[in-house]
């Protein structure tokens, strides 16, 4: 499948359409979200990489033409004006890592208006998806109060490309590890992982288990203990462990059950069979509400191994995003449907301490105290910087969430900052809705 015919129906109508009717002025979009999702007290620019990516490479083939033809059930030269459309426009962008509120542009392209209207579903398919789940995984990081957390999420995403991206955004928000091999080699993220319940079944016993893991692995090692019996596993992993002098960096993982009372009595076995220095893994269906419930009861887990839920962005899959057309040809425009209403003209953010941001025009100055959000990151279709680390996107984040309010920072309810207005755009959004309404009334004769 090519990544250009990767996209609505729509979009392939109305980019033919333009260009029939040479309408190829500039035209400016603006990707934002408009409400956050339920639970959510921020959320996490991510999937801009990935999106530049796509942009770069971004051409219209005769395979496409064919493909786009073929789906009308059209003759592939209705469809040649497409043939050789590439992205050659502008787009500024929130950094990956950066938090994010409702109603500010992740990202705005400027380009020809066939360009920047093709390219539309993918871009949106990009950063929601992503956005999504690094927000999810960024809660599991507070919940987890500066305990480990490694991503063990591939087994249960949307499929094996997801479960790259998710195991990236993990390690972009602060996680530990990832128990995705590719992932760990492709982005040089610490894999991790121990064995599952099937290799304990595989032999006579779970010390047979135990000894021929650690013959195969030599080092530190961790046992999954509750196959069985939790507590009998917790012994003969212990017994396993003193018998081969094996301690330090090893551990045991728990995966079902009260994982709280079990820790405890695990930890006072270990400590008991003189393992202090064995660490204790959790795991099992866990994501941010119950890693934040497991570290307020003080259960002695170390490590926090999260997989489906956060993967998923579970309990909020997807983000109700737009990517809508604000200035076309130098001219501003709206849309005012009920509910749906957006505010004209390329913008800005303008950052001020504890995220207290004022959305305005791009033209505009930053007040003072505050820093611009959106930063133009492709310029004539080419990058304008050499590709970003996980790295520096992880200091941004870090960044950001110290600022962050102790109200929008909370697992339970969490209340999410509120971006002001600037007059600037409050007032150019009043004139353009008058306009706009004022040709409408003349239409209808009034």
């Amino acid at each position: 499948m090519s990544e250009v015919t990767a996209t609505d129906l729509y979009e392939v109508t109305m980019t033919l359409s333009y260009l029939r009717e040479d309408m190829r002025a500039p035209a400016t979009f603006s990707l934002f979200v408009r409400d956050l999702p339920p639970g959510r007290g921020f959320l996490v620019a991510a999937g801009l990489e990935p999106a530049l990516d796509y942009l770069s490479r971004f051409r219209v083939g005769s395979s496409d033409v064919e493909e786009f033809a073929e789906t009308l059930r059209r003759p592939v030269e209705d469809l040649e004006p497409l043939r050789g459309l590439s992205f050659d426009g502008q787009v500024r962008a929130v950094s990956e890592g950066r938090l994010v509120l409702a109603g500010e542009p992740l990202l705005e392209v400027t380009a020809p208006l066939p360009q920047a209207q093709l390219v539309e579903t993918y871009l949106l398919s990009l950063l929601c998806h992503q956005t999504a789940v690094a927000s999810k995984a960024a809660r599991c990081v507070l919940a987890a109060a500066g305990r480990p957390l490694v991503d063990f999420s591939l087994r249960r995403t949307h499929g094996p490309e997801a479960g790259m991206r998710a195991a990236r955004l993990c390690a972009l928000v602060g996680f530990a590890g990832t128990s995705n091999v590719a992932a760990a080699n492709r982005y040089g993220i610490p894999a991790a992982g121990t064995m599952a319940h099937s290799y304990i079944e595989a032999f006579a016993s779970e010390e047979q288990a135990f000894r021929a893991f650690a013959r195969a692995h030599p080092g530190p090692v961790t046992f999954l203990v509750d196959t069985f019996d939790t507590g009998r596993g917790v012994a003969t992993a212990a017994r396993v462990l003193r018998d081969l002098g094996l301690g330090p960096g090893c551990g045991i993982r728990l995966d079902s059950g009260d994982l709280g009372a079990l820790a405890h009595r695990a930890r006072a076995a270990l400590d008991e069979a003189g393992l202090g220095d064995v660490q204790i893994i959790g795991s099992g269906g866990l994501d941010e509400y119950g890693v934040d419930r497991l570290v307020r009861e003080g259960a002695p887990i170390d490590v926090f191994a999260v997989g489906t839920k956060v993967g998923t962005a579970a309990d909020a899959p997807y983000l109700d995003a737009a990517y809508k057309l604000v200035e076309y040809d130098g001219r501003p425009v709206m849309k005012l449907s009920s509910a749906k209403v957006t505010a004209p003209a390329p913008k800005q953010v303008f950052r001020g301490p504890g995220l207290r941001d004022v959305i305005g025009l791009m033209n505009e100055e930053s007040p003072e105290g505050t820093e611009p959000l959106l930063r133009t990151v492709m310029r004539g279709g080419l990058r304008t910087e050499p590709p970003d680390t996980l790295a520096a996107a992880r200091a941004r984040f870090e960044t950001d969430v110290a600022a962050l309010p102790e109200e929008a920072r909370s697992i339970e309810q969490p209340v999410p900052p509120l971006p002001a207005v600037s007059a600037r755009l409050a007032a150019l959004t009043a004139v353009v809705r008058h306009r706009i309404q004022a040709r409408a009334w003349e239409g209808d004769g009034r």
